[in-house]
């Protein structure tokens, strides 16, 4: 079974060369080749590597320099800012460049609130030009998200880690899918995918996370298994598993048939994203 995770971050130690402007949970260094064998130690085949906004703001050359050493393994994503005048160029460019699959909104780190907000609508108008899916976190900001994906149908918009708010760091929230309803109230939109990203640091039981899924079950009955994406967040989710529990929780799963395994770990991300690995 062909398995690719929808988001993993690689990033270097903090230097003066190309200093963090902040700070990510996890380990203080996960290098493109460090994540290579951790993929390789449990069975990944690709993954998707989203630039870290928290250490590097809109630059992604890191993760350009993990995906160059990695041609086989990787394909990028970059966050973009949607209050700059040139993000269209910014697009335009990032289209052209090689390994690139799609662009990212930060709506949850600041961004506008209105759904007509010029930039936002700048952004995912010009992913739709350019045939590139836009991946959005928006916890907190799902009837926000809802309201652009309908001002911009042609634009495939894929909602990052379930749409919810995870934890960082212990503890789990108590009530960690409280915001359950406006997740699938998003399924109503047909260019909606949703990332089922960091599902497991929901999860208030150990591995193999079983009060995770009757959420997740009403999740996939809404969207359907070709419009979810499962994914690990990997490195922001070391304080609650092991790399290999991310994968082993879903590849394990006997709630889940072969073939809806297939389509979530690898089939719809392949045919989302236009990418797979060789």
């Amino acid at each position: 079974m062909l398995i690719i995770d929808s988001q993993v971050h690689a990033y270097e130690r903090n230097h003066p060369g190309r200093p963090w402007v902040g700070h990510l949970h996890g380990p203080s260094e996960v290098t493109g080749d460090q994540m290579v064998a951790a993929m390789d130690e449990v069975g990944v085949n690709g993954a998707l590597l989203v630039s870290p906004y928290a250490m590097y703001g809109f630059d992604a050359s890191y993760a350009l320099e993990a995906y160059a050493k990695h041609p086989t393994r990787f394909a990028v994503i970059k966050p973009v800012d949607p209050t700059d005048a040139k993000v269209a160029d910014v697009v335009a460019e990032w289209k052209k460049t090689k390994g690139t699959v799609a662009v990212r909104i930060m709506l949850s780190r600041g961004a506008s609130t209105d759904p007509a907000d010029p930039g936002l609508n700048r952004v995912l108008a010009a992913a739709a030009q350019h045939a590139m899916p836009v991946n959005m976190l928006a916890w907190g900001r799902l009837p926000q998200a809802a309201a652009l994906a309908q001002r911009n149908p042609n634009t495939v918009i894929i909602v990052d880690h379930l749409g919810l708010q995870q934890p960082f760091e212990p503890p789990v929230p108590v009530q960690p899918f409280a915001d359950l309803p406006n997740v699938l109230r998003l399924a109503q939109e047909p260019n909606i995918m949703l990332k089922i990203s960091g599902a497991c640091t929901l999860s208030h039981q150990p591995f193999p996370y079983n009060d995770i899924w009757d959420p997740l079950a009403r999740i996939f009955d809404a969207f359907g298994f070709n419009r979810c994406m499962w994914g690990t967040d990997w490195t922001r989710a070391v304080a609650f598993l092991t790399y290999k529990q991310g994968v082993d929780s879903f590849r394990l799963n006997d709630r889940l048939s072969e073939s809806d395994k297939k389509a979530l770990m690898g089939e719809t991300l392949r045919r989302v994203y236009n990418w797979g690995p060789s």
